[in-house]
């Protein structure tokens, strides 16, 4: 081999070219495009009527760009949901007290499109069980000890009888969320639901509902 020469036959004056990784650059409005096409579709569909295909064509990209990204749909509507809840931070649900975390749970659930995403993946639960646990590590985990720290502490504080258990209330809660999801129209407004929460934990021992934030200048 000459001096200045390498194997490829580039010279000392020829830059060596930079490997490339397969595919094309990966674009983050692609990604957002594909996670929420992934999700509407998901939404209004249900996860048995969505494909790749769909997917691509509402977000306005090939089935490869897709593919590169997510190798099957079950990867990709995990992450979706993933995506979805990707602003919650643990310590925004560190509510004052039961008043407070029942009307953030009402604002959350007068939203027709919050409302039906968790049908579709409460529906999944027996065909695709890694949609809700997905939801459970980006969501649900973090609100369930939240839940049970605000009803701890509102047993500490005479709101609740000492003989409650956080717990079962949590449980109960949580039913009955399911319960107004299934049986109750997404038109339903945040007033509305609070109060009907109220109502759950009023079997069990806490006062009255106290009034709305708004009509207390709050």
């Amino acid at each position: 081999m000459k001096p200045g020469n390498d194997k490829g036959g580039h010279t000392a004056d020829t830059p060596t070219p930079t490997a490339q990784p397969p595919g094309r650059p990966r674009s983050r409005e692609a990604d957002e495009a594909i996670l929420t096409a992934a999700l509407d579709l998901l939404i209004e569909r249900g996860a048995g009527s969505t494909s790749i295909e769909q997917v691509a064509r509402r977000a306005g990209v090939t089935r490869a760009t897709v593919y590169r990204r997510f190798p099957t749909l079950t990867d990709l509507l995990v992450r979706a949901v993933e995506w979805e809840y990707r602003d919650t931070a643990p310590d925004a649900l560190d509510w004052r007290d039961i008043d407070g975390m029942l009307t953030d749970w009402a604002d959350h659930l007068s939203r027709p499109r919050a409302r039906r995403l968790i049908r579709r993946l409460y529906g999944t639960v027996d065909d695709l069980p890694e949609l809700l646990r997905a939801y459970d590590s980006a969501h649900g985990r973090h609100r369930g000890r939240a839940v049970r720290t605000t009803l701890e502490r509102a047993r500490a504080a005479g709101q609740l009888p000492p003989g409650s258990d956080p717990g079962i209330l949590q449980q109960i809660l949580s039913g009955a969320a399911l319960q107004h999801l299934a049986a109750y129209p997404d038109t339903t407004s945040a007033e509305e639901i609070r109060t009907y929460f109220f109502a759950v934990l009023r079997q069990a021992g806490l006062p009255a509902v106290p009034a709305t934030r708004r009509s207390t200048g709050q």
